[in-house]
């Protein structure tokens, strides 16, 4: 195992796909899809996969960088965001026509904006949390399969129990909110345990390069990020 104050080559490029994954899906949440009678967002097709990365970075490298890795994934988001509104108010030039266009797939309204940072960082605390301590509890590490699942569930229920009521409260009733917010947890760990068999041996090759990690006596407190 690398030294608790180096980073490893693999643990940087797994922490770069997490914030690319978190971004795109984000950018993505402009379309509707429809699966059978059901209507998601196209993020829903990329933003498990920062759920995968996650239960792979809490697993091989303990919660502390699992931590980390969600802030900078929060910060870069908020980054791209801010930019691309940036981007927005920056006057056209005469042969620009893509203004509306823009405003409309980038322009995410605040409410909305606000609700998806707010269930981000709570959901992928809570993943990360209920990993960690479901390893430090099991003997020798075992039972993956069992906390990927598990972690999900607490998540993402998180998630959206955080998302939908900021997002659409007011808006929406609140049978639709509690439909919705089911439908998104079923949905995205359905995901998970699809991806399974891939995640597992995923975990399996990163273990015998990086070694292993189980959290011993550490702070959960989200806002410790310089402890690693």
């Amino acid at each position: 195992m690398t030294s608790k104050n180096l980073f490893s080559p693999l643990f940087l490029l797994l922490a770069v796909l997490f914030c690319v994954c978190l971004i795109v899906s984000n950018l993505m949440e402009i379309k509707t899809v429809a699966v059978g009678p059901l209507v998601i967002t196209a993020g829903v097709v990329v933003f498990p996969i920062s759920y995968v990365i996650n239960d792979c970075i809490v697993e091989i490298y303990g919660f502390a960088r699992a931590r980390l890795t969600i802030w900078l994934g929060f910060a870069m988001n908020l980054l791209v965001s801010l930019l691309l509104q940036l981007g927005i108010l920056l006057p056209g030039a005469d042969s620009w026509h893509g203004q509306e266009a823009m405003e409309m797939i980038f322009g995410a309204v605040p409410r909305i904006f606000a609700a998806s940072f707010a269930a981000f960082l709570c959901g992928s605390m809570v993943n990360a949390y209920v990993m960690s301590r479901m390893k430090r509890a099991s003997q020798q590490g075992r039972g993956f399969s069992l906390r990927a699942i598990v972690s999900t569930i607490w998540g993402e229920g998180v998630d959206s129990i955080v998302f939908f009521p900021i997002a659409f409260g007011g808006i929406l009733s609140w049978q639709e909110i509690g439909l919705l917010t089911v439908t998104q947890v079923i949905i995205k760990t359905l995901y998970e345990i699809i991806a399974l068999p891939v995640t597992i041996r995923l975990v399996r090759k990163l273990k015998s390069i990086e070694g292993d990690v189980t959290d011993g006596d550490i702070s959960y407190k989200w806002w410790r990020v310089n402890e690693i």
